[in-house]
């Protein structure tokens, strides 16, 4: 009977303290909350953690060396919008129905662009399709109160943020650029004016912060989506400045371009402009992580910071260098798609890891239900995989593809293609006359080793799955245009060899200048009393 007795107590004491240890793993890991921060336009290495000796970013910096940086981090697509909706469904683009950045033209009117290209660009959706349950509706069926701040560009009226699950929406509608620049008055409809000259990436920031704050005791899902790196590149005279000097410290590059396919690219990281752009974007990160870590909610919030796109090389204003990574935002090599992509779950304590392992913009969704213990969607998110396992240390043994559509042209230069990553190879197969490149990755990421000729099997192989795969997504694909003209085309080609490089190395040493200033009140960041 004593022994009986004995036995009982043990296990009473086991039950109590087992009930003590569940108690405490609660009070450790609650409900999460979620900030997801997305950075428009930010090349793979417009950041000192990635390797810019030019930009200085510390708080991103800090933030990635504490979570897990994935080396191999990809977005779903080339430009915005196409890469946006893939965030928000878990869907590739050819899926989804949004394969180019909204507003671009297609089909015949194309033309009027006045670009002589042998194809008429496909059709492509709109808006976000309202059958797609988002990552925000998703988390506010589970109890989330959802914030939307900045960048929307996924429809019109009816299509905006607050139609597609976000309880707030602080600046995002139909534009893909700020309408009224990076300082106040914004002319944004979803962003009311404060104080003239504000900035609005750092206006953007204190929005989030100050919804952190209000809603500290609840669960909530922010989504910072900054304006900020897109075009029009602007800084104020402080910042334009400090980079002029410190690219002066680095020796400026007697030349900062070269010619791509079709248009010149940037080669250097030196545009004093766009340096201030990136490192007000920086100081914006800084307020809201302050935000999370002052209302004590650092420990129990994941942090996903990424972008949507390569970095703007070529076209608009030929911002930043992407190399040693190929092409920048709007082609098909790894720097129109390679980003930057960091996650950090506190509890997780998997602070300066690293991994290889190829992932993509559409994986978020299925990692953070997962995460925040969320029902997972597989119908939804079809084209993503949880990455829990790989945050926790684990090995996930997976070989899936990755797969890319486009079928467009690209404002930077890029051309109509679609693309197939699988096991370490990258296939690209370009609609105009259906040439195909293959690459090793990573040992060939500048995507200039084509081995297609040494490997033809293979490249079949990938080539037939690629194609299996887009008829299976119904995807849309570009007509030829049977009104394309060879010599106009060839002689917009040499006007841009001719005339378009030596403009821009004259721009570039204009920014470089002690004397430059681009307006009186520099883009309106000065603010005078009237």
């Amino acid at each position: 009977m004593h022994t009986l007795k004995l036995i009982l107590y043990g296990f009473i004491i086991a039950f109590v303290l087992g009930c003590q240890n569940n108690e405490k793993a609660h009070i450790e890991h609650p409900k999460p909350n979620i900030l997801f921060i997305l950075v428009d336009d930010l090349g793979y290495h417009d950041l000192g953690v990635t390797g810019s000796t030019f930009y200085e970013t510390p708080n991103v910096d800090k933030l990635a060396n504490e979570g897990m940086m994935f080396t191999q981090g990809y977005a779903a697509s080339r430009v915005c919008s196409p890469s946006r909706a893939s965030i928000m469904t878990g869907k590739f683009t050819a899926r989804h129905g949004i394969t180019d950045w909204i507003g671009a033209k297609t089909g015949e009117a194309w033309r009027t662009r006045n670009r002589h290209d042998k194809l008429l660009p496909a059709h492509y959706l709109q808006a976000l399709p309202k059958a797609d349950i988002t990552l925000a509706e998703a988390f506010k069926s589970n109890g989330y109160k959802t914030f939307f701040a900045g960048k929307w560009h996924l429809g019109g009226k009816g299509a905006y943020p607050e139609d597609h699950g976000f309880d707030i929406n602080k600046g995002g509608f139909h534009r893909g650029g700020p309408p009224g620049g990076f300082f106040s008055p914004f002319n944004n409809p979803k962003l009311k004016n404060k104080q003239k000259g504000e900035n609005l990436t750092m206006r953007l920031a204190q929005e989030t912060a100050d919804f952190i704050k209000q809603n500290k005791d609840s669960t909530f899902f922010a989504f910072l989506s900054f304006y900020a790196v897109h075009a029009p590149i602007q800084t104020t005279e402080a910042k334009w400045t400090k980079y002029r000097k410190k690219a002066d410290s680095l020796e400026v590059a007697k030349s900062g371009y070269t010619m791509e396919r079709v248009l010149p690219i940037r080669q250097v990281q030196d545009n004093p402009i766009y340096g201030g752009l990136v490192e007000t974007m920086d100081d914006a990160v800084g307020v809201v992580l302050k935000a999370l870590k002052d209302n004590g909610l650092d420990e129990n919030t994941i942090v996903v910071f990424t972008s949507d796109n390569g970095g703007v090389a070529s076209g608009d204003h030929y911002s930043t260098s992407n190399l040693p990574l190929r092409g920048g935002k709007g082609y098909q090599w790894e720097g129109g798609i390679r980003e930057p992509y960091f996650i950090k779950v506190p509890w997780l304590k998997h602070a300066g890891s690293k991994t290889e392992f190829p992932v993509i913009n559409t994986d978020f969704y299925p990692t953070l239900l997962d995460l925040a213990n969320v029902p997972l969607k597989p119908k939804q998110h079809k084209d993503g995989i949880s990455l829990k396992p790989l945050l926790e240390g684990n090995n996930l043994e997976i070989n899936r593809p990755l797969y890319w559509h486009y079928p467009h042209y690209g404002n930077q230069g890029g051309e109509p293609a679609s693309i197939i990553q699988k096991e370490g190879w990258k296939l690209i197969h370009y609609w105009e006359d259906g040439r195909e490149e293959l690459f090793r990755l990573p040992s060939s990421e500048n995507d200039t080793l084509n081995v297609v000729s040494q490997h033809a099997k293979l490249a079949k192989t990938l080539s037939d799955q690629l194609m299996s795969w887009l008829k299976d997504v119904e995807a849309k694909y570009p007509k030829k245009d049977p009104k394309f003209d060879s010599e106009k085309a060839k002689e917009r080609y040499l006007n841009t060899v001719n005339k378009k490089c030596s403009s821009l190395e004259n721009q570039r040493i204009e920014m470089l200048s002690k004397e430059f200033q681009p307006n009186a009140t520099w883009w309106g960041s000065k603010v005078t009393l009237d």
